[in-house]
């Protein structure tokens, strides 16, 4: 999986940094979800989807 455009480098020779998409958190985004060739969205550990996509609710 290649890094995306959007990511934030943590420094010049270090590691692509993702964070966390839930709002207000700003912990490491470790788990990447992605369908097909659409960007992923990242999440940390506490706010990872048990499922993915997220099933539509009614």
């Amino acid at each position: 999986m290649s890094d995306e455009g959007g990511a934030a480098k943590k420094t010049d020779n270090g590691p692509v940094t993702h964070l966390c998409e839930h709002p207000s958190c700003q912990k490491w985004g470790g788990f990447g979800f992605a369908i097909g060739k659409a960007a992923p969205n990242w999440f940390c550990v506490v706010h990872r989807p048990a499922i993915w996509p997220p099933s539509k609710q009614a």
